[in-house]
């Protein structure tokens, strides 16, 4: 899990470097940035989402997701720890706009550090023994991304490297017992599923729609189960 520790590991440092440069980070000079990583987020899953196999099983695990997540409250329950972490660590009741900002920046730093093919290819690619390079490549992206995501939200991006840990990790430990018998058209529909949300998440961040992109994360699951029988 080498690749996993340096990729939390990178997120707290920039996510460090970002408090510490807030102050100097005039509000258009933040608005542009955020404004880049949400052309970049969707331009990365729209990429992604080309690889799918079969747009057609891509369709029906996100609808399927989509019903799931929404029927279990993902997103209620994540903001419910978000706000828990909130109250943990400032003084500042749930209801105040800082504690919507704290959770919005959570769930927005999870999401983007989380869902994408280097989080899911490089997760399967040290837990088959190989070297981390592809999730060493992503601290770098995730490093220079949490900076201008604390700078902006604050603490709350450092707490993001808590869902990181949890589910690359988790991948990493599982791969070699169930990721050695996906074939490469399950690996390739799971990431245009994961590349159809990061499009959602990225059109959230340039905040031209709320999509609950959280509530759709069981078609990552979903799409490996009907990939298995078409």
């Amino acid at each position: 899990m080498t690749g996993t520790f340096v990729n939390a590991g990178a997120i707290i440092a920039g996510s460090l470097i970002g408090l510490t440069i807030h102050s100097r980070l005039s509000s258009k000079m933040t608005d542009i940035v955020f404004q880049g990583i949400g052309l970049i987020t969707i331009a990365i899953g729209i990429s992604m989402s080309l690889r799918a196999e079969s747009m057609l099983i891509a369709v029906v695990s996100i609808t399927l997701g989509s019903i799931t997540g929404q029927s279990i409250g993902i997103d209620k329950y994540l903001r419910r720890f978000s706000g828990y972490l909130q109250s943990k660590n400032s003084g500042i009741k749930k209801d105040d706009t800082a504690a919507n900002q704290f959770t919005e920046g959570f769930i927005t730093a999870s999401m983007l550090f989380c869902v994408g093919s280097m989080a899911i290819l490089g997760a399967i690619e040290e837990g088959l023994g190989k070297s981390p390079d592809l999730l060493l490549t992503k601290s770098v992206m995730d490093g220079i991304s949490s900076i201008a995501l604390a700078s902006s939200f604050g603490i709350c991006i450092l707490f993001s490297s808590i869902p990181v840990l949890i589910y690359q990790g988790g991948l990493t430990l599982f791969a070699t017992i169930i990721m050695r018998y996906m074939s490469d058209g399950m690996t390739a529909n799971m990431t245009g599923v994961g590349g159809i949300l990061l499009i959602g998440l990225g059109i959230s961040i340039l905040k031209i729609k709320d999509i609950n992109v959280t509530n759709m994360l069981p078609a990552l699951v979903i799409v490996i189960i009907l990939s298995c029988f078409f």
